[in-house]
């Protein structure tokens, strides 16, 4: 069952990723890496976050086990969804109401023109929010019956919308083409969800929706107000105090490049697509490797931890180790080596020019070397998920990020758009190495211990670091 899930959510992934990567190099092609392309990241930044956050594991790392131990699931499920859909709902109204301020958030160091420019765009793209809210709700609850293939394959219909929206802006110029892709970003969230609902209907989830509306408003018109209360204490407060924690802990990486694209807008114009382009790749093997492992592996880790069968929690824990560290080290070596070449073939066509390439390639390589400690902390952060510690987890990503913050300031300063990289990738070992303190060390050198493939992993690690030692004295870092 879990290689069926995570060879399910990797093929998804990858396959996502390609129509991704498509959309990129139309978006390179089209808008460039100047103002037009500065606008719609900035403004896609916040949604964009938000959907990596609850999509790649906040969301199910803290609504799963407490699915899992609820006592009325149905109640829980609906209470949930509602008073996440009418919070975000009320939110993203603010949002268009104030977008001036909200612009001038996203965007500190735009000039007064661009950020009348941007904050339309801004709006638009805020009501994805809902959108992709909905879809990691739908998305959970199938996880829960072990059904993966939709939550892998949803980001596709995404990637689709904006290609098409992309297609038919060519016609178009300036602002407009902005405009086209933030509809087609709506576009794709509306199909995101709609994807889910034959599953769910196999599922047989309309039923346990129509017992939770039923208990909901038998609490709200107080026929069960013993009940109600009983519920609110054992399930949804239980929830929330765990759900916080976690959509904090599983976010450092998202969170440092939303940080990074604020920072951004006070270097030279293009800053911000530069990372934004490099992170993109960067995402790729951490999506269909870290993400897609933990992924399949979270609810059979959950249940493993309340069950008391931690020996199998471990075990598996020890399998997705070494499967992901051999993985990562190939993606890092491999991709430092062949950094210009990424680039070129996915990006260097239309206004992408050559300049454009050869920074965005220096800031992919950079951004790699956070791509082990990065990956390795999202299977390691279960274990604490599982306990029910995210609060610990909290605290690990508070700390990470803010030392990546304190890094991003100071080195931008003499480094730029790389000091912001390498920013980010220092944040990603002060992650890991918190994260593995609270595991425990002992577990951790029990976890290692496998002479097997110790020789071919240090091997690839003493290759990587000739590797590394030339690339940063190469961009004289």
């Amino acid at each position: 069952m879990l290689k069926k899930a995570f060879f399910t959510n990797s093929s998804g992934i990858l396959f996502s990723r390609i129509f991704g990567f498509l959309r990129d190099l139309l978006t390179a092609n089209i808008l460039g890496a100047g103002i037009l392309s500065d606008i719609f990241f900035a403004a896609f930044k916040f949604p964009n976050l938000f959907r990596r956050i609850f999509g790649e594991g906040a969301f199910a790392q803290s609504f799963l086990p407490s699915l899992i131990g609820a006592k009325r699931k149905s109640s829980f499920i609906v209470s949930t969804f509602l008073i996440f859909a009418c919070s975000i709902f009320l939110l993203s109204l603010f949002v268009w109401f104030f977008s001036g301020f909200f612009t001038k958030i996203l965007a500190y160091g735009f000039s007064e023109e661009k950020i009348f420019l941007a904050r339309p765009i801004v709006v638009i793209n805020f009501w994805y929010l809902e959108l992709v809210f909905i879809t990691t709700f739908l998305s959970a609850l199938l996880q829960y019956k072990n059904i993966f293939w939709v939550n892998a394959y949803n980001t596709v219909l995404l990637n689709i919308f904006m290609i098409l929206s992309l297609l038919i802006a060519k016609n178009y110029e300036g602002m407009q083409i902005v405009y086209l892709l933030s509809y087609g970003v709506l576009c794709g969230g509306v199909a995101q969800i709609l994807l889910h609902f034959y599953p769910l209907y196999q599922a047989k989830y309309l039923k346990i929706f129509l017992v939770g509306c039923k208990d909901i408003f038998l609490f709200i018109t107080k026929k069960s107000k013993n009940h109600a209360k009983k519920f609110y204490q054992e399930s949804i407060k239980s929830f929330f105090k765990q759900f916080f924690p976690a959509m904090i802990g599983s976010s450092t990486a998202q969170i440092a490049a939303f940080i990074d694209t604020i920072l951004a807008s006070f270097l030279a114009t293009g800053s911000i697509s530069y990372l934004y382009y490099a992170n993109r790749i960067f995402q790729l093997p951490l999506a269909i490797f870290a993400i897609a492992i933990s992924t399949a592996l979270f609810p059979t880790i959950a249940r493993a931890i309340k069950n008391q069968e931690e020996e199998k929690a471990k075990n598996l824990l020890k399998q997705s180790f070494w499967f992901l560290m051999i993985l990562l080290t190939l993606c890092t070596l491999g991709g430092i080596l062949l950094k210009n070449e990424i680039i070129f073939l996915l990006y260097e066509h239309g206004n992408f020019l050559r300049e454009h390439t050869l920074v965005t390639a220096n800031v992919f390589a950079i951004y790699l070397l956070g791509l082990i400690p990065f990956g390795l902390a999202k299977i390691f952060s279960l274990w604490l998920y599982a306990h029910k510690k995210q609060g610990k987890a909290a605290l690990i990503s508070t700390i990470s990020l803010g030392v990546g913050l304190i890094c991003s300031v100071i080195s931008m300063q003499f480094l730029e758009v790389y000091g912001l990289a390498l920013a980010s990738s220092i944040s990603g070992f002060i992650l890991f190495i918190l994260t593995i303190k609270h595991f425990g060390i002992k577990n951790f050198f029990w976890i290692i211990a496998s002479k097997k493939y110790f020789l071919l992993l240090t091997m690839l690690l003493i290759l990587e670091f000739l590797i590394l030692k030339t690339f940063l004295t190469f961009v004289h870092i």
